[in-house]
């Protein structure tokens, strides 16, 4: 094996776990215990901070350094990284320059055969009809509130209001930094309010230095991800507050790409019921109208009288409709 190939092949193992014998090494590389030490002297001279185990049999340990040495990947590492930097506009985050260069630092080095996977992957950033665009958050923003949860310190802000009016002074025991649709949110518990909030982090201003530490305190319900999902349904637990079913006379293969995150549970080959929840009874009676089939409440009877407030709703504005062409 030519030095360079083996210096990449030792490289690879010392990467792929913590510590590794002198004996052991020469035997994967079939070289000498001699050889092997050149080697590593030759890693650490390219920046490699390799250090030397103590034990029956010796060994190395290749730890973090000072400076970034090159880095080595295999293919699918290699892709999953660039695939990751191509998607980079989706994070939310405000990285999209550094993004954009260190993708052409890799595609340059990228063997061909890597670089045709790689350029067959193009990546189009769309955000949801009707949302609002996504205020990407600063690196150095995200990176404080990181830092503050890891290190469990009470954070101290400015939170911007959503129309731009005046910030307000925030004091917080950072526990999360939650991701979700492009959007970055901090969870944590807000001293004043005394309860856990939610924070969009694009509207985070922290101060600096950060305050006092704290011992972490436990989300309600022990999930992190349960818990957030049912603040944003509005809700103390991820069940929404209004549940129901219908039947309706269509088949389950239509009705399926249409139900978000309801069940639809086919009856035959014409009729499926289909069970989903929502913030209000109405709501949810308005959203079975979508479908525009027949379809038939099985419950709750909430549900059933939602239907008839929304059904007297909608006739009374098709009748002013009428009202108003015939005065015309």
């Amino acid at each position: 094996m030519a030095t360079t190939s083996r210096l990449l092949t030792l490289l690879s193992l010392l990467q792929a776990r913590r510590d590794w014998p002198g004996s052991v090494l020469a035997s994967r590389l079939d070289v000498s215990d001699r050889t092997v030490r050149r080697d590593i002297d030759r890693l650490r001279e390219m920046g490699y901070r390799i250090e030397t185990t103590m034990g029956p049999d010796g060994g190395y340990r290749l730890d973090a350094g000072a400076e970034m040495p090159p880095l080595l990947f295999d293919d699918d590492q290699a892709l999953a990284v660039a695939i990751a930097l191509r998607a980079a506009p989706a994070l939310g985050a405000d990285i999209g320059e550094a993004a954009v260069r260190a993708l052409a630092t890799m595609r340059q080095v990228l063997p061909l055969r890597l670089r045709h996977r790689l350029d067959a992957v193009e990546v189009t950033t769309v955000g949801r009809a009707g949302e609002a665009p996504v205020a990407a958050v600063p690196l150095k923003v995200l990176l404080t509130l990181a830092q503050a949860v890891r290190d469990r310190v009470t954070l101290r802000f400015d939170y911007l209001s959503r129309g731009g009016g005046e910030a307000q002074p925030r004091r917080l025991e950072p526990h999360h930094l939650v991701a979700s649709d492009g959007r970055w949110y901090l969870l944590g518990w807000d001293h004043e309010r005394e309860d856990w909030r939610l924070f969009s982090a694009d509207r985070v201003r922290p101060w600096v230095p950060h305050g006092a530490p704290f011992v972490p305190r436990v989300v309600p319900g022990g999930d992190v991800d349960a818990f957030v999902s049912a603040r944003f349904k509005g809700a103390d637990t991820n069940e929404w507050p209004c549940r129901g079913t219908v039947l309706m006379h269509a088949s389950a293969r239509d009705v399926l790409p249409f139900a978000g995150d309801g069940t639809v549970t086919a009856v035959d080959d014409e009729r499926c019921t289909l069970e989903v929840g929502s913030w209000s009874w109405g709501a949810l009676a308005a959203s079975f109208g979508r479908f525009e089939v027949a379809m038939e409440v099985v419950g709750p009877p909430e549900l059933a009288e939602a239907f008839a407030v929304q059904a007297a709703r909608f006739a009374a504005a098709g009748s002013s409709a009428g009202e108003s062409g015939r005065g015309s």
